[in-house]
């Protein structure tokens, strides 16, 4: 089993919502444990349709060249989050209260449903590129849905304090370095 791949999976893919949560942190905006973990559950959902998605690649295609095609696309997916705006995210982050609809500066569930749905976005080519390299798909979930919970609510938590931080600053970089080595390793893992 990929243990080292399968947790920092989980940990890429969700440094992004780390800045998130620091984003309703600052703002002052509560996410509830409930909330957070519809928030996990979200990613996990979405993380699991795409590694099924990505492990039925392997029927068509030699084991060998799927861990190919699959290292490459985590390496093109961290490729792209190092240069692109993650236009949704920043939005997000600029104005997170645009998910509070009812402005009491709490995340319901409801809002944690839609706000869960646009953080997991970048679970979905993640998970297929681990599908396609038969790693194992619950595990992948679970770690993808606890890192989630962990860093969502570390950032509301904490929001003043680890936006000045290192990884408040350059989440995305560091999530984009991350996916680009596991690609790498992945390549030469089997």
């Amino acid at each position: 089993m990929h243990w080292i791949t399968i947790i920092f999976i989980g940990i890429a893919a969700n440094l992004d919502n780390l800045g998130i949560g620091l984003a309703y942190g600052v703002k002052r905006v509560k996410i509830p444990i409930l909330s957070n973990a519809v928030i996990a559950v979200m990613s996990m959902i979405v993380t699991f349709v795409a590694v099924t998605a990505g492990s039925t690649v392997i029927e068509y295609i030699s084991p060998h060249t799927a861990n190919l095609l699959g290292s490459l696309l985590l390496c093109v997916i961290g490729i792209f989050t190092l240069f692109s705006n993650r236009f949704s995210k920043h939005s997000i982050a600029k104005n997170p209260e645009v998910f509070d609809e009812d402005k009491n500066h709490i995340i319901s569930m409801r809002e944690a449903m839609t706000l869960g749905f646009v953080l997991s976005a970048n679970c979905l080519a993640g998970g297929i590129a681990i599908g396609a390299n038969g790693i194992s798909a619950i595990w992948t979930v679970i770690s993808i849905g606890t890192f989630s919970f962990i860093t969502v609510g570390i950032g509301s938590h904490f929001g003043v304090l680890l936006s000045k931080t290192f990884i408040g600053k350059y989440s995305t970089a560091i999530s984009g370095w991350l996916l680009i080595i596991i690609g790498v390793f992945e390549v030469f893992a089997k």
